[in-house]
């Protein structure tokens, strides 16, 4: 879910920012669109209620991201696949509520389903949270995929967003059939000029993003 920091880090005007786009936005009508279901939208999150900033069911990421997401969308379609969508860009005042909310060491009621094996005093230390997403950005997505003949998720292995180490992509704890996923989905993204992220197998960056040291704050509308 997250990622990276630095010390050149800045917070933009809460604008929407005009090299943004939102996805399923002028698709085509030939092309499946992306599944989007944002999890910090509703309570189906780590944290276990909606998230500041996120006031909508809606994707955003830089242009440049979007096209080159669209152009592996195209690619896993043509495998039979599509693109389901958790999380795109991420306000910055959506990471400070992580933290805000990571004091609080009594309020754990999703833990057993998203970190049951970490204690919540370690998550910043596991670097499952931290104080700057790579997500605020613009430029990192978190997806899985979904089989267009039968519209399930593809088995993963393990569920989006689960803080252990089973969901590292190359995990010796999931099957076979579950690595080979984990894979394809890996290795179409890193052909489209995305890097993978090895402990989260949903999470990747666009490797020539346009802001790398920049951090935005607009919400999602």
């Amino acid at each position: 879910m997250n990622v990276t920091c630095s010390s050149k880090a800045q917070i933009e005007p809460t604008e929407i920012h005009p090299a943004f786009a939102e996805l399923n936005d002028q698709i085509n009508d030939d092309l499946e669109e992306f599944e989007i279901t944002i999890r910090y939208f509703s309570a189906d999150n780590f944290v276990g209620r909606p998230i500041p900033g996120y006031n909508a069911n809606k994707a955003f990421l830089t242009t440049k991201t979007k096209r080159a997401l669209l152009n592996a969308h195209k690619e896993f379609i043509r495998l039979g696949y599509k693109v389901k969508i958790f999380d795109a860009y991420r306000p910055q005042m959506a990471v400070d509520y992580f933290s805000f909310w990571a004091a609080d060491l009594n309020d754990t009621v999703n833990k057993s389903q998203y970190y049951p094996n970490v204690n919540k005093s370690e998550l910043f230390v596991k670097g499952y949270i931290a104080e700057k997403s790579g997500h605020s950005r613009g430029s990192a997505v978190d997806i899985t995929l979904i089989d267009i003949k039968t519209g399930e998720e593809v088995d993963m292995g393990s569920p989006w967003d689960f803080f252990d180490p089973i969901s590292s992509i190359h995990s010796s704890q999931i099957t076979d059939q579950q690595l080979a996923n984990r894979k394809l989905l890996a290795n179409v993204m890193s052909k489209h000029g995305f890097k993978p992220l090895d402990e989260e197998w949903w999470h990747f960056s666009l490797i020539s993003e346009p802001f790398p040291n920049t951090y935005f704050n607009f919400p999602i509308n």
